[in-house]
């Protein structure tokens, strides 16, 4: 699984969570959105966590993830699933543009998972953005993670 999540840009946990809708055939949107609420909420614990912990490379990620299950969870109830970073990026710029949110800050966090190039404050800035962006999202798709 390691390998798979990986290869594919993804936590281990989506790799389980995309498994288990596959292997389950759960076709609703609605449950297919809460699971990714659920990872939505997880995420963004272990970012918090991590925070706490100074390890700004992991909290980067979980951050990152955390705003990707909210973008997928809006996917989700509108019917769509989002399997590619370009799938994902597309639909954040319709999203973005709809709602008139131009925020980078996840995008800058997944890059830094990578690069290890933000310095601390920075990091913790755009963390509280992720979670800024998180309860906008959430207020206009009623109670989403």
């Amino acid at each position: 699984m390691e390998r798979v999540s990986r290869r594919e840009g993804v936590p281990p946990e989506e790799i389980i969570s995309r498994a288990v809708v596959e292997s389950l055939r759960i076709a609703d949107p609605q449950t297919k959105a809460e699971l990714h609420e659920n990872l939505c909420k997880k995420f963004l614990n272990d970012a918090e966590e991590l925070l706490r912990r100074g390890d700004y490379i992991q909290a980067s990620e979980k951050a990152w993830g955390a705003a990707s299950q909210m973008v997928k969870a809006i996917a989700a109830k509108d019917g769509l699933e989002l399997r590619s970073h370009g799938e994902l990026h597309r639909f954040v710029s319709k999203v973005s543009r709809e709602r008139d949110d131009e925020r980078q800050s996840a995008g800058m966090l997944h890059q830094n998972f990578h690069e290890n190039w933000l310095p601390r404050g920075m990091v913790e800035g755009n963390v509280e953005d992720v979670k800024e962006l998180v309860k906008r999202l959430r207020g206009k798709e009623n109670g989403v993670c």
